[in-house]
């Protein structure tokens, strides 16, 4: 996966794209900074869409639920060891074979 390019330099490419003059267009902008004219759109989309211009699910929204779903298959993890490991350990207590007990 290629290394994401910095915040700030997103940010200012797509203040650039946006006052853009009449006559240049976005693949030229995309040109100047290096970047394919599809990745400048996708920018420009969710900056839209972090400023709420247009609807959609915010960037901190989806961090948000990355995180909430990152804990929730942990919890269901440990959820899933913790019987197990009861289960074990009161065999583990339970006296039969090989018991030193009288």
């Amino acid at each position: 996966m290629p290394k994401p390019y910095p915040d700030e330099f997103r940010d200012d490419v797509v203040r650039v794209a946006r006052n853009r003059g009449p006559g240049a267009t976005l693949g030229q902008v995309a040109t100047d900074f290096g970047v394919h004219v599809m990745t400048l759109s996708k920018w420009m989309r969710r900056a839209d869409i972090d400023e709420v211009v247009k609807p959609g699910t915010t960037s901190q929204e989806n961090a948000e639920l990355r995180e909430a779903r990152r804990r929730i298959k942990l919890l269901e993890q440990e959820n899933g060891v913790l019987p197990r490991a009861a289960a074990y350990l009161s065999q583990a207590n339970l006296p039969g074979k090989g018991s030193t007990r009288s």
